[in-house]
């Protein structure tokens, strides 16, 4: 474990945490599988889609250079703590799932975070392929202003209801099902 990287991560978060090792390793063993491709340089060609919005998001951004402002930290809400990488050009994949554990229950704070960090990745993760596509690259649409509220978003969030444009926060949605 390379201790300097680990440190920056606890400075990006805020302090250290088993939740910020999860993050932290998934990023390490998608280095492994996928090589050393993580860095500001490649910018959009590492795409991460995370299902939770837990620390060790924190640490996927900080290690693997994805963000939600780039368009290559994707969030998709399951709830689970996976994490999946993809490599554009390569078309390499790795989602990476952490496993449930029996013994978590009966280790402190700080012995959960050791064995997240140096336990083999195998004992850790579920190491399987995606089995969703590599999202698209992050496209830019057009601002719209809401009839309703005057405030812009971009068209793929507007809804249209009596003719007017509205925005998904004055949208009221309509439901008449079982």
């Amino acid at each position: 474990m390379d201790q300097k990287l680990w440190q920056e991560c606890v400075r990006f978060h805020g302090h250290e945490c088993p939740g910020l090792a999860i993050g932290y390793r998934a990023v390490e063993i998608a280095k492994e599988y996928l090589g050393d491709v993580f860095s500001p340089l490649y910018d959009e060609e590492v795409v991460c889609v995370t299902e939770n919005d837990a620390c060790g998001v924190d640490a996927v951004q900080w290690l693997s250079g994805c963000t939600i402002g780039k368009g290559n930290l994707i969030y998709r809400p399951s709830g689970k703590m996976a994490f999946s990488f993809f490599l554009r050009k390569s078309g390499k994949s790795i989602r990476l799932v952490m496993k449930p554990s029996s013994n978590a229950v009966q280790m402190s704070r700080e012995e959960k975070q050791r064995h997240i960090l140096e336990a083999p990745a195998e004992e850790i993760f579920m190491i399987k392929k995606p089995e969703y596509e590599l999202p698209e690259r992050a496209r830019l649409f057009a601002s719209v202003v809401c009839e309703k509220c005057g405030e812009a978003a971009p068209e793929y969030k507007m809804r249209l209801t009596d003719g007017k444009k509205i925005c998904s926060d004055c949208f009221t949605d309509y439901y008449r099902g079982w």
